[in-house]
C-alpha cells in the first residue's frame, strides 16, 4: 500500500502460462529490467533509495494459468514512472512460464488526495456555517425578546398561560407551557395557550365549538401524548410539531413562522394521500416489527422484518417507508442516500439530525396513533 510520499500508483495486470508463485513473478521483474536504462533504473536501487515502494502482487491461478494485478507505489516523477511501468511490461518469462503484463493505469495519488482534502474542507464549511447561523439565531432570538416584550396573562378558570389577544381572537393556538406561549410571541403570536401539561384542562375543552383551535405540539414523546389526548378531547385538529427532538421553546422566530405557515417541512406538507396510506398499512403494521416500503404512487413494494431494513433500502426503489419500529440516525441517513423522500416510524430517535430533503415523522404526529 502507499505511504505518505507515493506520488503514483502503476498499476498492471498479468496473465501467466502456468502456476507461479509471487516471489516468481518478483524474481522476474527484478531480474529482467536489470540493466536495462542503466544503475539509475535499477528497481532495486530505487527501492533502496524509497523512489519505489513494495511491489504488491494480487494473483488467482485457473486451469494451469496464473492471473492478476501489480501494484507498485512510485514517488519518483511522472516520465521515470512510465518508463517503469513499460519496463515492467516487458517481461515476457516468468521462470519457464510464458507471461503477458500489461498497464492498466498510472493512479495520481496526490489527486485522489486532494480531492479528499477538499470534501472534508466542504464538510469543515457547512459545519461552521451551521454553527454560525446558529449563533446568529440566537442573537436574533434574543432581539426579538427585547424588541417585543412578552405578556403572559392567565386565561379561564384553570389560570392558563397565554398571549394577549387570546380572548379577542377567533383562532387560538394551543402549546404545552408558559415558556412555548413566551416564545410564540417573539415571532409575533400572540394567541398561544397553553394546556400545562397532556391532560387538557376544562378551560380548553369549553373554547371547543366557539374557537377555530389549531395545536403547535414538540416533537417528543411528550408531543405525541398530548397530541393523542387532544385527538380525543378536542377532535382533529390542524395540528403541527416541531422538528424530531426538538421543543417549540427552543424554536427561533423564523422556525416557528416556517412552521406555523407551512414553509418548513412538517406533518402539515405531507401529500393527503400519503397520510392516508399510513392509516391504512398501520393498522396491519402495528406490534408485528416489520417495515413497508412504498413508491412515489404509495404502492407497497415490500414488506420485511425492521432487522433487515437497512440493509435492503437501497435495493428497493423507494420513496417512502413506514415502520413499527425506531427511526434511528443510521436509518435517516440510509433511507436519505436511497432517495427516499419520507420515513414514517412508531417513535424517532431523540437527537437526530433530518437531513435535507428527507420527512422524518410518527404515526402518532399523523394523528394516527
Amino acid at each position: 500500500m502507499p505511504d505518505s510520499t507515493t506520488k503514483y500508483l502503476i498499476k498492471l495486470k498479468f496473465t501467466i502460462e502456468g502456476i507461479v508463485e509471487k516471489a516468481d513473478i518478483i524474481g522476474a521483474i527484478f531480474g529482467q529490467t536489470e540493466g536495462l536504462f542503466g544503475a539509475e533504473l535499477n528497481l532495486n536501487e530505487l527501492q533502496k533509495n524509497w523512489k519505489i515502494g513494495r511491489i504488491e502482487i494480487n494473483m488467482q491461478t485457473k486451469n494451469d494459468t496464473s492471473f492478476g494485478e501489480i501494484i507498485i507505489p512510485s514517488s519518483t516523477d511522472i516520465v521515470t514512472t512510465a518508463l517503469i511501468a513499460a519496463m515492467v511490461e516487458s517481461v515476457e518469462k516468468v521462470g519457464p512460464c510464458n507471461a503477458k503484463i500489461q498497464l492498466e493505469s498510472i493512479e495520481d495519488v496526490r489527486e485522489s488526495k486532494r480531492k479528499q482534502i477538499i470534501e472534508r474542507a466542504k464538510e469543515i464549511l457547512k459545519e461552521w456555517y451551521i454553527k454560525s447561523s446558529s449563533e446568529r439565531e440566537k442573537v436574533e432570538s434574543e432581539i426579538y425578546s427585547v424588541l417585543r416584550p412578552v405578556n403572559v396573562i392567565e386565561y379561564g378558570p384553570d389560570k392558563l398561560p397565554a398571549g394577549p389577544e387570546v380572548e379577542t381572537s377567533n383562532e387560538i393556538i394551543l402549546v404545552e407551557g408558559r415558556a412555548d406561549v413566551i416564545n410564540l410571541q417573539r415571532a409575533g403570536y400572540n394567541n398561544a395557550l397553553a394546556v400545562n401539561g397532556v391532560k387538557i384542562p376544562e378551560t380548553v375543552k369549553a373554547l371547543k365549538g366557539k374557537k377555530k383551535m389549531i395545536a403547535f405540539l414538540d416533537g417528543d414523546r411528550g408531543g405525541d401524548l398530548i397530541q393523542m389526548e387532544i385527538k380525543q378531547v378536542i377532535g382533529d385538529i390542524p395540528i403541527y410539531r416541531a422538528p424530531p427532538g426538538k421543543e417549540v421553546e427552543e424554536l427561533t422566530p423564523e422556525e416557528i413562522r416556517g412552521i406555523l405557515e407551512g414553509k418548513s417541512a412538517g406533518p402539515a406538507l405531507l401529500e393527503e394521500s400519503v397520510v392516508e396510506k399510513a392509516k391504512e398499512i398501520y393498522a396491519g403494521l402495528k406490534e408485528t416489527l416489520e417495515a413497508v416500503i412504498l413508491d412515489g404512487e404509495q404502492k407497497e413494494l415490500a414488506r420485511l422484518p425492521v432487522s433487515e431494513l437497512l440493509q435492503n433500502l437501497d435495493k428497493v426503489n423507494g420513496k417512502c417507508v413506514m415502520l413499527d419500529g425506531i427511526a434511528t440516525q443510521r436509518l435517516v441517513d440510509a433511507a436519505s442516500k436511497a432517495g427516499y423522500e419520507c420515513v414514517i416510524a412508531y417513535k424517532i430517535a431523540e437527537g437526530i439530525n433530518v437531513p435535507e430533503g428527507l420527512k422524518v415523522l410518527t404515526f402518532s404526529q399523523l394523528g394516527i396513533l
